[in-house]
């Protein structure tokens, strides 16, 4: 039977290493993203529509928001898991979380791919 120990070295690490991938993710895409806004010719729907039609582009905004949710999640949780000490409360705050983030996620790809 292997036992999970809840303390050592690597206990979180993981997560500490995603949150700070895609925080990095995050930073290249708003200047990638600000580059390509201040480069429009003119700040119309058209314009913000053209920028949006290509795959690339729609693709790593989808990646932005996901990373986003991601990096939302680590961090709202971790706040759960310290500060919430009944376990009922805390599950139901990480399902309320968990699902909310999901809905996004979802929502953010019905936005991308409607344009």
């Amino acid at each position: 039977m292997v036992r999970r120990q809840p303390v050592g070295a690597h206990y979180g690490l993981k997560d500490w290493i995603a949150q700070r991938a895609t925080a990095v993710f995050m930073a290249i895409y708003t200047i990638l993203f600000a580059v390509c806004a201040l480069t429009l010719p003119e700040f119309s729907y058209e314009a913000w529509s053209g920028l949006f039609s290509a795959g690339l582009f729609r693709f790593l905004s989808f990646l932005f928001f996901l990373s986003l949710f991601y990096h939302a999640w680590i961090g709202v949780r971790d706040i759960w898991m310290d500060y919430v000490k009944p376990t009922g409360v805390r599950l139901a705050l990480h399902l309320v979380t968990l699902f909310l983030l999901i809905g996004y996620a979802g929502w953010a790809a019905q936005i991308l791919w409607r344009l």
